[in-house]
């Protein structure tokens, strides 16, 4: 199984990077976790430049072609000012007018039991995307703010059992949604 772990924090040191660097080491070698690390690379969506004809900036491709590879999605983010941050939501803009991440399963992770609004936002703009959220891999962990790193994160057992719950849901999760987007028409 192949996901790719997208943080929704722009941040070098954020928790929210950690949790998904954390994500990465207790999934291999079973589960191979890509960490997509281009969000502030990618252009302002902007409808023209994605219409019919037109060839998306490299970074456009890049994300698109990282989403179609993998089986599932673990999104991280923070929540800035009750919402979702701007490069996070860019990135799904950029998303809704191909076929990569229709039933695909999603895992949506908070660093902050506080952070209710951008997950609830997340949420709803994901299943108007038509992608799935999977019941047992969507959760707040109580990170932010202790200044824990992937190996700290890891070595606390209440941390490692609930990110290793949410690599279980996803792996149980995925055959029904491959089976959903093996119907999908070729584009």
């Amino acid at each position: 199984m192949r996901l790719l772990a997208i943080s929704g924090s722009l941040r070098a040191q954020s928790s929210n990077g950690e949790l998904l660097l954390a994500l990465t080491r207790l999934g291999a070698p079973a589960i191979e976790v890509e960490v997509y690390d281009d969000l502030g690379n990618l252009p302002h969506f902007n409808p023209d430049l994605d219409g019919e004809g037109a060839i998306p900036a490299p970074a456009v491709q890049d994300l698109r072609r990282a989403v179609a590879r993998a089986d599932g999605i673990v999104i991280s983010s923070p929540e800035y000012a009750h919402g979702v941050p701007g490069a996070l939501k860019n990135a799904l803009d950029w998303l809704v007018s191909g076929p990569e991440i229709v039933y695909k399963p999603i895992s949506l992770l908070s660093t902050s039991p506080r952070s209710t609004h951008a997950q609830a936002a997340l949420a709803e703009t994901l299943h108007t995307m038509s992608t799935a959220l999977v019941e047992g891999a969507c959760m707040a962990l109580p990170i932010a703010g202790r200044g824990l790193d992937a190996a700290a994160i890891i070595g606390d057992a209440e941390l490692r059992g609930r990110l290793e719950g949410v690599l279980t849901a996803m792996q149980a999760a995925l055959p029904e949604y491959q089976a959903r987007r093996a119907v999908l028409p070729a584009s």
